[in-house]
């Protein structure tokens, strides 16, 4: 049925909590008609089979058919694909069209050194060559890279919400050597197969850490501060996993000489997201999960310390949705800025309150 809709989009793979909210944002988008969702699961069943909320809103089903027929036809193609996956896709999916983009929300094209990719991901790149073609997707800090890109890398949640958290500071000049991160974050962020960590009875009633100094996301954020203005940066990060469904809070402690005072830092950070559609520092309280939660908005706040031998301890938070601002909703603000569309379409709502 003819929608009228400018361009066509596909999902391949859509089955996860990731391409459910791709799949969703899509659906109500005023200027891309999404014609096909491909996937090795729930083959020949309606979408709503893995995401019960598109019951009778949707006539598409999953396709079980390989990556470049779902290309084919279409002017972009948005990756919700595991890690290595991805990359093995690729070559199909850009030899299906000369112009068709693509939007990956894998880690497989995040980081430009292959060694440190195979180091952090543990597993041999499919698809080294193509490293160099795609831009990172944090609109904050490349949009209009974005804006001329084929393929686009959309970046990782505890990414986007750690280099949101920090980089006035980098921009500033002011990011330096070591900084200590806690990121703790909710459960879709893990997938939808439960595994022993993530199980629903593990992790109601916990809190645990994972992967402390060693989460993959690590050198994607050290990467992408430099490139902003961060010096010789050294990430000590320890993720946490909490009982909530959806939802990051990000904490980073920086020293800072003592001339940076609390309203100069609220000063700093309310310059640099100034117009920014979907970043705010809130004015009466700090960041929180609950503020953000069902949207693709971030909030990021500082909070500064007495000064003491000339130096203070700043605070820095960041909060974010992992599956919006951190995931699926990012993907489709790249897509949007791809397609020179308004960078706000299908993703202006404010969220869910209460969450």
């Amino acid at each position: 049925m003819a929608t009228g809709k400018r361009f066509k989009a596909a999902v391949v793979g859509g089955s996860g909590y990731g391409g459910a909210e791709m799949i969703r944002r899509l659906l109500v988008h005023p200027d891309v008609e999404l014609v096909r969702v491909a996937s090795i699961d729930f083959v020949g069943e309606p979408l709503a089979a893995a995401d019960p909320a598109l019951e009778q809103v949707t006539d598409l089903v999953f396709e079980g058919i390989p990556p470049g027929e779902a290309a084919q036809g279409v002017d972009v193609v948005l990756l919700g694909l595991p890690h290595t996956v991805a990359a093995s896709k690729l070559a199909e999916i850009a030899a299906a069209s000369p112009t068709v983009k693509v939007v990956d929300m894998s880690g497989d094209f995040r980081l430009k050194d292959v060694a440190s990719y195979e180091r952090w991901y543990k597993h041999t790149h499919p698809c080294p060559e193509r490293l160099k073609d795609f831009v990172y997707g944090l609109p904050e800090l490349n949009r209009e890279a974005i804006r001329k890109a084929r393929f686009v890398a959309s970046p990782g949640c505890f990414a986007t919400t750690i280099e949101l958290a920090l980089l006035p500071l980098a921009r500033a000049g002011l990011l330096e050597g070591v900084v200590h991160v806690q990121g703790i974050t909710g459960s879709s962020g893990s997938g939808v197969a439960p595994s022993a960590g993530t199980h629903h009875p593990v992790r109601a009633g916990n809190l645990r850490t994972y992967k402390p100094l060693e989460h993959q996301h690590v050198p994607e954020i050290t990467e992408t501060l430099a490139l902003a203005g961060a010096r010789d940066l050294q990430l000590r990060f320890v993720p946490v996993s909490a009982p909530l469904v959806r939802g990051i809070l990000a904490t980073a402690f920086v020293e800072l000489p003592e001339e940076w005072t609390p309203a100069r830092l609220e000063a700093l950070y309310r310059e640099t997201y100034a117009g920014e559609p979907f970043v705010r520092v809130p004015r009466k309280r700090l960041p929180e999960v609950a503020a953000v939660s069902g949207s693709n908005h971030a909030e990021v706040g500082v909070a500064a310390g007495a000064p003491r031998n000339g130096r203070r301890t700043v605070t820095l938070f960041g909060a974010t949705d992992n599956l919006v601002k951190g995931g699926a909703g990012q993907a489709i603000e790249n897509m949007n800025l791809m397609l020179g569309l308004d960078e706000k379409a299908s993703l202006a709502d404010p969220g869910p309150w209460p969450p």
